[in-house]
């Protein structure tokens, strides 16, 4: 069984975001302003790596798309904070719709596998569970008898948390949040042409079998003012030490990281 991630990275797509460009050109230069980029890679550097290089499971592979046009040294920077997990794969695409982007590129992936697959998409700004890639496989190993006449199933993690990262720490609540992205995979059968990205996320209950574990925390989603989630939760409260320490247990995810990050420390910022 192949178990699949797929992550899109600053990437030009055709459509796509909530804010419009009237060309290419001018969604580049959105994308990569380098504030925003500087955003986009310390959430990346705190959040989504450390949760992928920490896996339990380490038989997966992490494809993260990004467009043939992201200049060279933001390339050299994402290269170089990947470098270190082998199952990271970057690839790059030039500009067209996001949704067929990253089909294709799962489909390219998956081509001349004929075992089952397990798809899930992540945002460069989330973080998943350290034992996310195991509990999938588990989940699909128990239940191949009652999906024996099923083309696909869903399988949610339904618990997790909201989260604000900056120079201060990390502040959070815990959420209960159906069919969010970030906590949810897909199973395929063997030659199936279709993959996580034919289907709208918070939708996939309505298409297929899906099954819900609701209480084991698998997820952080970032807020901020450059994702479509916003930044405006009052709700959330800083972490008490033991809540720090439970993160970093559940998802590999160190506030004292997210402190020098954050403050524009990191070694890595630094060298690109």
């Amino acid at each position: 069984m192949r178990v699949l991630g797929i992550c899109r990275f600053s990437y030009p797509a055709l459509g796509g975001f909530k804010r419009m460009h009237d060309s290419i050109e001018d969604r580049e230069a959105y994308l990569y302003a380098p504030d925003r980029m500087e955003l986009r890679f310390r959430h990346f550097e705190t959040l989504t790596l450390p949760s992928i290089a920490a896996q339990r499971d380490p038989d997966f592979t992490f494809l993260v798309l990004i467009g043939e046009s992201l200049p060279k040294p933001y390339l050299d920077r994402l290269h170089d904070l990947t470098a270190a997990v082998p199952q990271i794969r970057i690839v790059a695409r030039p500009p067209m719709k996001h949704r067929l982007a990253m089909q294709l590129v799962l489909q390219e992936e998956l081509a001349g596998v004929e075992t089952e697959s397990i798809q899930f998409r992540l945002d460069d700004d989330d973080a998943v569970g350290i034992h996310f890639i195991r509990a999938l496989r588990r989940t699909a190993r128990r239940s191949t008898r009652m999906r024996e006449g099923w083309r696909n199933m869903a399988i949610e993690y339904r618990s997790g948390y909201s989260a604000r990262l900056s120079a201060d720490g990390i502040s959070a609540r815990p959420v209960q949040a159906p069919f969010w992205a970030c906590g949810l995979a897909v199973l395929f059968r063997p030659g199936d042409p279709k993959t996580v990205m034919n289907y709208a996320h918070h939708k996939l209950h309505e298409v297929m079998p899906t099954l819900i574990e609701p209480s084991t925390p698998m997820f952080i989603r970032a807020l901020h003012d450059d994702n479509d989630s916003g930044a405006n939760d009052t709700r959330l409260k800083p972490l008490t030490e033991a809540e720090s320490a439970d993160l970093k247990a559940r998802f590999n995810v160190d506030e004292a990281q997210v402190k020098t990050v954050f403050s524009g420390q990191s070694a890595l910022r630094d060298k690109a």
